[in-house]
């Protein structure tokens, strides 16, 4: 298995689908839990020296830190929209409920600040549609630097039609350059569903690109399913590929050593052009998901 490639149910333990820190990713900041959660079931968090998001990926979810309470309303699915979640301040102990049955995902990061313990309604979110043509998706600003007050972590939703290309042109974040580019560890974690009328044995699948410089070699090409998660420590990243007739959805978490909490990139030179071309070209009459302009 390559390193940076983790295969639904090899990344988790007792309890979790995904339980990727640090430690388990080889890096220093970043990490990610995912959980499915019974109805009425729960799971307790020792925060330790990280702040944290709850993000219902599917249904309902209390969250409990500290004697306060908050109620996540959710949503039905990673497609129908953007949801409302919770922000866990560092050093925290938290439990979260589900209360009829859910899915749950966990972005944490190493951080300093503690900052109030809340919930961030669904209305916060901006949605961006980026690109256009067959490079168009959907962008959930839920805890990226305009949107969420946070230390340290950064965190997105990116849904591509079947067909489409996201992460597109290949970018880079691995290094500090001033106003240019930011260091930033990177965890993708995907789901797919099938489009249209396709047959129950249909098995949803797409791929994702990275790959780096001489000096600092990577090489991922993976066949991307449901609960596969690729680690990013560095190196251009993209494309994200959604085959004709599935859907592709990903939650990107990052986190990385800078002064600053912001997400710089610079694109491959190469492939930059590219996107000169969407100013002659249409967003994708599909998007945005959930019916939310």
């Amino acid at each position: 298995m390559n390193t940076w490639f983790r295969k639904a149910g090899s990344a988790g333990r007792e309890g979790f689908d995904v339980a990727i820190g640090p430690r388990e990713a080889g890096w220093q900041h970043t990490g990610l839990y995912v959980v499915t959660l019974a109805p009425g079931e729960s799971r307790r968090i020792t925060g330790g020296e990280f702040e944290w998001l709850v993000l219902p990926l599917s249904g309902q979810v209390r969250v409990e830190s500290a004697g306060q309470l908050v109620f996540l309303e959710g949503r039905e699915g990673p497609f129908a929209g953007p949801t409302d979640y919770a922000y866990v301040p560092v050093s925290s102990r938290f439990t979260i409920t589900s209360t009829s049955g859910g899915r749950i995902a966990l972005p944490h990061a190493k951080a300093s600040t503690s900052l109030p313990f809340r919930r961030i309604p669904a209305e916060e979110t901006i949605i961006e549609l980026r690109g256009a043509g067959h490079s168009s998706r959907q962008i959930n600003n839920f805890g990226t630097t305009s949107v969420l007050n946070a230390d340290s972590i950064i965190a997105c939703e990116v849904l591509t039609p079947a067909g489409n290309w996201s992460s597109y042109p290949p970018h880079k974040h691995d290094e500090h350059l001033e106003d240019r580019e930011s260091a930033l560890e990177e965890i993708y974690y995907f789901e797919m569903r099938a489009d249209g009328d396709a047959p129950e044995s249909a098995k949803p699948f797409g791929y994702q690109r990275v790959y780096g410089a001489q000096d600092r070699p990577i090489n991922v090409m993976a066949e991307v399913h449901s609960g596969d998660v690729v680690l990013v420590p560095h190196g251009w990243h993209g494309p994200s590929m959604a085959p004709p007739g599935y859907d592709m959805y990903y939650v990107n978490v990052m986190a990385g050593p800078g002064v600053r909490r912001e997400w710089l990139v610079s694109e491959d030179p190469d492939h930059a052009w590219v996107s000169k071309s969407w100013a002659s070209q249409k967003v994708d009459p599909r998007l945005p998901f959930g019916g939310r302009g």
